[in-house]
């Protein structure tokens, strides 16, 4: 049967394994104490979708903002807030989360413990607008 959504024949070959160490990790510039790793993108070749990890640091906060995509996301570490439109709710890991496209979020680490997350969104252009 022919995948209908590609127009050449997908194979083993075009599967991506990148280890951890490969993951290189960057500051967030609307936050201090939020890092960024690219996990898989359309540089490895990933068609639909981006998946990230974040790290918030003990006494980090993101501001509030909203972005043009939707986000999935999964919290592998810490507990942390999340507030979402004009709730606040506390995370921890194997909570998952959808955030979707236009709606006002923000995170907070009031613990000890560096709070982690994986987040996928759509590949493409993503505006983000701080609202604060």
């Amino acid at each position: 049967m022919e995948d209908s959504t590609t127009d050449e024949a997908t194979t083993a070959a075009d599967a991506v394994l990148k280890r951890a160490d490969e993951v290189g990790y960057e500051a967030v510039d609307a936050a201090d104490g939020l890092r960024k790793g690219v996990l898989v993108d359309e540089a490895d070749g990933a068609p639909h979708f981006a998946m990230r990890r974040f790290e918030l640091a003990p006494g980090a906060a993101v501001p509030r903002h909203t972005n043009a995509v939707e986000h999935e996301q999964y919290v592998l570490a810490g507990e942390y807030v999340v507030g979402i439109g004009d709730e606040e709710r506390v995370v921890a890991p194997g909570d998952a989360l959808l955030i979707p496209a236009g709606v006002e979020h923000w995170y907070r680490n009031d613990g000890e413990e560096t709070g982690a997350f994986v987040c996928v969104v759509p590949n493409g252009d993503d505006e983000i607008e701080l609202v604060e």
